[in-house]
């Protein structure tokens, strides 16, 4: 296994491939029928000026990925965790760990101290997080409002 930065141009395929797979199941069910929707939103991600989008490779095969972006605040800088995920045809088998421990490993050599992300509690991600040293933030929330 390994973790290699990806390339917008070269990966974005793959990237989509490996997301839609993992998203449109249980337990997240996220419905990316509208494929337009879904490139533009792996654009979003991939295609920025302070992207930061790793993989996770068995030889070729792209079996995983984190995409983020670095962000500069006054305590020091952070990545930003977007989207973490694994092929679902390898999942429970501790890949999801090796991923993160591998990305960390890439922010320490950036000098980037902290990882941040948000994420829902009623789902699995919510345990993965905290089993993998995520603490609930004191004094941060995540706020929403629907428009319509």
């Amino acid at each position: 296994m390994q973790l290699r930065t990806l390339d917008y141009n070269k990966d974005f395929q793959e990237v989509v491939d490996v997301f839609d797979s993992a998203f449109s199941r249980e337990p997240w069910n996220d419905d990316w029928s509208d494929r337009k929707q879904l490139d533009r939103y792996i654009q979003d991600l991939l295609d920025q000026k302070n992207t930061l989008a790793f993989g996770l490779f068995d030889d070729t095969e792209l079996i995983g990925l984190v995409l983020g972006r670095l962000m500069h605040f006054y305590i020091g800088n952070q990545f930003r965790i977007d989207e973490l995920c694994v092929k679902p045809t390898r999942q429970g088998k501790g890949l999801g760990t090796l991923l993160l421990s591998e990305v960390e490993k890439a922010c320490i050599e950036r000098k980037i101290p902290y990882l941040i992300l948000s994420t829902e509690r009623n789902y699995p991600a919510f345990s993965f997080y905290s089993k993998n040293g995520f603490v609930l933030s004191p004094n941060s929330v995540f706020l929403a409002k629907k428009l319509y």
